[in-house]
């Protein structure tokens, strides 16, 4: 039975545990505190506290995998914090497990596009935010060690949808003069995209993105409209963007010549059949 490592099972980790065990590999799952660790222990697979970024705590938790996937969040820290996790985290891992087959799932925000154009993975990848030039060092690490380098484009999915969120919250602005391109990906399609470059990737760059990115006035409009609710004021954005200035559309096209296919291919798909049921439900939490 083949084993592998999550090392970052949160959000995106534990789904992607789940595909892996039910596809009948053995996983085992690591985040970062003892109290995350207890919080997981119904999972269906064993869970270790195991920071990362501590050479010494993998080196004393390592045992034999057959690939590792490096999925861990700095939840949304500054540069320090973005290299201890991801830098410091793959080197560390590269370091213990060395010739074990290292996935590290990296961000579309290494792409500091402006003009809205298409970005595929031979397009220049030169971000100016600290915490995006730290991912690309971490990614060249990556590959230099022949691993595999996912780019997720914005995650949402059962329970999580900035976009969602600022829009019940009353936050949401529709800026016309200064609009621009959302790029999103379902958290299940995220899980079944790390599994197949696992078992059929080669050592380089794969974007993880839907297949239509959508205008930021788009999304409010189509939410408008669906939960019929007043659209957004219109007006300069105030709040400063997580993933930098960038307006791209990110094509998808090498993962799905790879034989990937989203479930969730745009964002009404997503909304209509996993987002916005779980928001109706008395669990979901906005």
């Amino acid at each position: 039975m083949p084993r592998v490592l999550i090392a970052g099972c949160g959000y995106v980790g534990q789904a992607t545990a789940m595909l892996f065990r039910d596809a009948g590999w053995e996983v085992e799952g690591w985040t970062a505190s003892a109290d995350s660790a207890s919080a997981l222990q119904n999972l269906p697979f064993p869970i270790r506290p195991v920071d990362i970024s501590d050479r010494a705590q993998v080196a004393s938790a390592a045992t034999e995998f057959d690939r590792i996937i490096h999925c861990a969040s700095s939840r949304g820290g500054d540069a320090d914090q973005y290299r201890r996790v991801y830098l410091n985290g793959a080197q560390n891992l590269l370091s213990v497990f060395s010739g074990t087959p290292l996935l590290f799932t990296s961000s579309t925000s290494v792409y500091a596009q402006t003009d809205g154009s298409w970005v595929s993975e031979s397009e220049p990848a030169e971000p100016m935010r600290e915490a995006a030039k730290i991912l690309r060092e971490t990614e060249e690490l990556v590959l230099a060690a022949r691993g595999i380098v996912a780019r997720l484009a914005g995650i949402y999915g059962p329970g999580r949808s900035f976009l969602l969120k600022k829009f019940l919250a009353g936050e949401a602005v529709i800026d016309r003069k200064d609009d621009r391109f959302i790029n999103q990906i379902h958290r299940d399609d995220i899980a079944a995209a790390l599994f197949l470059l696992c078992e059929r990737g080669a050592s380089e760059f794969y974007n993880v993105a839907d297949n239509e990115p959508k205008l930021l006035s788009e999304c409010y409009e189509w939410l408008a409209k669906e939960l019929q609710r007043d659209l957004p004021p219109e007006g300069a954005a105030k709040q400063k963007r997580k993933r930098g200035d960038s307006n791209k559309r990110v094509s998808n096209k090498k993962l799905r010549s790879l034989g990937w296919s989203p479930r969730y291919p745009t964002f009404p798909d997503a909304m209509r059949n996993s987002i916005l049921p779980s928001f109706i439900s008395a669990s979901a939490r906005f």
